[in-house]
């Protein structure tokens, strides 16, 4: 009887596990779009049809390799809807005795997935997802008896593993960060390379019809749909990055510019997050650049550091820390996602041009996502679950296991400082330091309090108020409880005074 394998749409890889011993001549492989995996949030429509048309490009070429690919689309007439039914559908239809899967990059899905074998009366193999460099047993390791499960120490390890910009045991450069000398502010007169813009074939086209039908009132713009959706494209993507943006990549990682969403990013992360690209191949084209001397080492460094480090540092937190993660709210945030998250429809010029960006691209560079939509949702102490849900739907590169690490604890620090040392709340003077945004803004960065006031400066200060009990003894917060604590009684009934009128227009 033959082998079902079970295929899911961000493992979109030759390679995969569950692949790996895929008999062309006798096993099956099971594909499907389902509305429980478009509708637990309500996803961006750009983020739906990337998925379903790499899904669907990624069955064609499997099938080009003599595979037989059992795929249902989600307006197939017997689409039962979830995982779970159209497993169990073709389990029954097909009389296999075998489904092999890959382990799911979510929580909730694992768990449903446990329980498949009792469920379908049919054995059910999950194997690791062995496309990432550290395992959850490597990681649960170096976790072990740490008090501080500090990303820095975790990603040297990685550099020691992989050799990525290593001789020997040191670092090249004599050191392992170089995050000082990547926050420099745009020059007035740079220009921007272009991002790669792959061409839309029919079946995109299709798919871009279906969801216009089917999602018309999620999230997003599909015009200008130009995400890559088969390997070859994200390669070529890989290699523009490479040649044109990895050069400057470093400098000004951190700066942000109106009318300018990509500057020098990679924009890979939907592809790499979805199997399209792996990480190792990522890392070895940047290490290369860098030794031919085509790319400068706190460019490539810090490319790297967010692949081997963050990228699976946070993974690696998601799975020693749920499910009890996702529920904690260290700072009893408690206000509910101002309505101009999905809007745009605030004065605030770095919170509209952000939200204006993600619905039009469904994306956002990662500073835009931590010091712009993510420290105001900190400041305004917005309920974590709510910004989590926001996050998770409107990025296509988001998946639970990177995003709610990244949100839950490096944005909102609701785990009580596991990822951070401190949380990642600034005023509207680092905005303007690293932006153009607050030049055309009704507020100004430079105003303290009243109407024209940067709303980032008075909630910067009320949320130091509003979280004392919580944060007064970290110390990396001394200098700032240090200044509180010197400041008059009037300035502070101030800064509250402000704090509540924004709440009470925002709704709050």
């Amino acid at each position: 009887m033959a082998v079902l394998r079970f295929v899911l749409g961000d493992q979109l890889t030759p390679s995969l596990s569950s692949l790996r011993d895929a008999d062309p001549q006798s096993d099956i492989i099971l594909m499907c779009e389902v509305v429980e995996e478009t509708d637990y949030v309500a996803h961006h429509k750009q983020k739906i049809a990337f998925l379903f048309s790499a899904m669907r490009h990624f069955a064609s070429e499997l099938e080009g390799r003599g595979f037989t690919v059992r795929y249902t689309k989600l307006d197939d007439d017997k689409n039962a809807g979830s995982f779970r039914s159209e497993l169990g559908r073709a389990v029954d239809e097909l009389g296999v005795s075998k489904v092999v899967v890959t382990e799911p990059g979510e929580f909730r899905v694992l768990e449903a997935m446990r329980n498949w074998e009792t469920e379908l009366g049919v054995d059910v193999e999950i194997r690791d997802d062995d496309r990432f460099i550290c395992s959850h047993n490597e990681f649960h390791t170096w976790a072990d008896g740490r008090k501080e499960l500090r990303m820095e120490y975790f990603y040297r390890q990685m550099r020691r593993k992989t050799g990525f910009l290593m001789e020997g045991d040191d670092p090249i450069g004599g050191q392992w960060n170089f995050d000082k000398e990547n926050r420099k502010s745009l020059p007035k007169d740079i220009e921007f390379p272009a991002p790669y813009n792959p061409q839309t074939d029919d079946i995109t086209k299709d798919v871009l019809a279906l969801v216009a039908d089917r999602f018309a009132d999620h999230f997003g713009r599909l015009e200008g749909f130009s995400l890559p959706v088969t390997r070859t494209q994200a390669l070529r993507g890989l290699d523009r990055f490479i040649d044109e943006r990895l050069p400057l990549y470093g400098d000004f990682q951190d700066a942000m510019k109106q009318g300018e969403p990509t500057l020098f990013h990679a924009l890979i992360a939907p592809a790499l997050n979805a199997g399209l690209l792996l990480p190792m191949e990522i890392c070895e084209r940047a290490e290369k650049a860098y030794h031919a001397g085509e790319a400068p080492l706190n460019a490539v460094e810090g490319f790297i550091r967010q692949i081997i480090g963050w990228r699976e540092y946070v993974r690696g937190i998601y799975w020693l820390k749920m499910p009890d993660y996702a529920q904690t709210n260290f700072l009893n945030a408690t206000r509910d996602l101002p309505e101009f998250y999905w809007s745009a429809d605030t004065d605030m010029n770095c919170v509209r041009q952000v939200v204006e960006e993600t619905r039009d691209h469904a994306y956002a560079h990662h500073i835009q996502r931590l010091m712009v939509t993510g420290n105001f949702a900190l400041l305004y102490g917005v309920e974590p679950a709510q910004i989590n849900e926001w996050y998770l739907a409107v990025y296509a590169d988001a998946y639970e296991w990177v995003q709610l690490p990244n949100t839950h604890g490096m944005v909102m620090f609701a785990d009580g400082g596991l990822l951070g040392s401190k949380p990642y709340a600034a005023s509207g003077s680092y905005i303007n330091k690293m932006s153009d945004y607050c030049k055309n803004c009704a507020f100004s960065p430079s105003i303290k309090n009243g109407e024209k006031a940067c709303p980032f400066n008075y909630l910067y200060w009320n949320f130091l108020m509003e979280n004392q009990a919580q944060l007064k003894g970290n110390r990396r917060m001394a200098m700032m409880y240090a200044t509180l604590g010197k400041m008059e009684d009037d300035k502070r009934s101030q800064i509250e005074a402000d704090a509540a009128a924004f709440f009470a227009r925002t709704g709050a």
